[in-house]
């Protein structure tokens, strides 16, 4: 602190610096917090989003991209996208159609980009194959929507909120489950005729539901961390388990090569297969983003967007 918050947007290019060449003013960008360098081993291996230079941060002594009174304002994620202009590197953009609904491309940013890539990307979901989603926010129905793309043919969702589950069902869940009466490893097994799913996908980031999604697989299955877990927080998993070839996995950002995945995640949404019109809850204006962020802890929205028109 002091900092400017917010990590997922979209918009226009006003203006460019000298040395870019990607993009010109009056092209229609996404921003995308795993900004990648293109030169380190893991962006030359295809795994951009693991970039060993991620943010391309201004260098020390360098004119601070945000400041207030002289004084340098911090940017989140190298973004700063509570704001009506930003300032960021070209590689931290992708170009995309204009003739797409601002509010919608804004969600492929962040929560979309994770979900949707945690199921395509990371866990690469098999058609006809079984999955269970633990957390129905914003990226879990995500996670839901990229399985269904993926061609699962079972798809259970869990939460505690019904309106979520509701969502989730409109995303392509074929099953729910309320999790507020606990026994959520049980009742996945009793929708599975007692083996389990092969894909788990954690959307929370707590340890109860981390080790909820490990113990719900099938043997050979795979789990999938996508919730931030806190720092210092030790998962517990029975040793043995590993023998039926379990496995449990973490996922950065969906494992994006963004400017691949974020055109492709816009024509899935043109041709009715990701659903982000069904995950904008409400439209909002800066001055009422305390009021949202009290929404989303209550559950009461999958995603507000931050207008400025």
């Amino acid at each position: 602190m002091p900092a400017v918050l917010g990590d997922e947007a979209a918009g226009t290019v006003e203006a460019v610096g000298e040395m870019v060449s990607y993009v010109r003013p009056g092209d229609r960008v996404i921003t995308c917090l795993s900004a990648f360098c293109g030169t380190c081993d893991k962006c030359l291996d295809g795994q951009p989003a693991l970039c060993r230079n991620g943010g391309m941060q201004r260098e020390p002594g360098q004119t601070p991209r945000l400041s207030k009174d002289g004084e340098p304002l911090y940017q989140f994620s190298d973004l700063s996208t509570f704001a009506e202009y930003m300032l960021v590197h070209e590689n931290a953009t992708v170009k995309v159609r204009d003739d797409v609904p601002i509010e919608q491309l804004a969600l492929i940013g962040c929560g979309v980009t994770t979900g949707v890539g945690a199921a395509l990307n990371t866990a690469r979901v098999r058609p006809g194959s079984t999955v269970a989603v633990i957390g129905c926010g914003g990226v879990g129905l995500s996670a839901v929507n990229g399985a269904a793309i993926a061609g699962a043919g079972r798809i259970i969702a869990i939460d505690t909120i019904e309106t979520k589950l509701s969502i989730a069902l409109k995303l392509g869940a074929t099953d729910i489950i309320d999790a507020s009466g606990g026994g959520v490893v049980e009742k996945v097994m009793n929708l599975t005729r007692g083996l389990g799913v092969d894909y788990s996908f954690e959307a929370i980031g707590l340890k109860e539901t981390a080790e909820q999604a490990f113990h719900m697989l099938d043997r050979g299955g795979v789990a999938t961390i996508i919730g931030m877990i806190p720092e210092g927080t030790k998962i517990q998993l029975d040793g043995p388990s590993f023998l039926k070839e379990r496995k449990i996995q973490g996922s950065n950002m969906g494992s994006n090569r963004f400017r691949i995945d974020m055109p492709r995640y816009v024509e899935f949404y043109l041709q009715g297969r990701l659903k982000l019109d069904e995950i904008v809850s409400k439209k909002i204006r800066l001055e009422e983003v305390n009021q949202a962020f009290e929404d989303m802890k209550e559950g009461h929205v999958a995603r507000s967007v931050i207008t400025f028109e």
